[in-house]
């Protein structure tokens, strides 16, 4: 996944501006993922609830023959952004931080349910 550098914005913090897919591709669209465990549960506190909405998208992005090196992007939607820093550091568990993908994060009034922190999803490209 080639990744473009371009003058104008500051230097992302551990995302890519721009990201290439290669012609031929395989393209994986993964649907929001929320922090809900197998059993319905929710954890609580940021950092739990990030942690299994990116081991969720892992599972997903496994389901369609793809892993977190073929990420090419990154939708967050969150509650709250005083948490920065923690979703960024349980981000880099995750991703290829030599390779980010192009990221985007929305602040909302709230999700489908108010116990529910952050939902993520996520694009990748399978090389053919």
């Amino acid at each position: 996944m080639p990744i473009i550098d371009f003058p104008g914005p500051p230097a992302p913090n551990g995302y890519s501006h721009t990201v290439v897919v290669a012609p031929g591709s395989r393209l994986v669209y993964i649907s929001g993922q929320v922090p809900i465990d197998a059993d319905g549960k929710v954890p609580e506190g940021w950092a739990d609830q990030t942690r299994l909405t990116f081991r969720n998208v892992a599972a997903a992005l496994a389901a369609g023959g793809a892993g977190w090196g073929d990420v090419i992007k990154l939708t967050y939607f969150v509650t709250g952004t005083e948490e920065l820093p923690a979703i960024r550091s349980i981000r880099d568990e995750f991703v290829d931080t030599s390779r980010p993908p192009a990221s985007s994060l929305v602040r909302v009034a709230g999700l489908f349910r108010p116990d529910l922190l952050i939902e993520i999803e996520a694009v990748a490209a399978v090389p053919a």
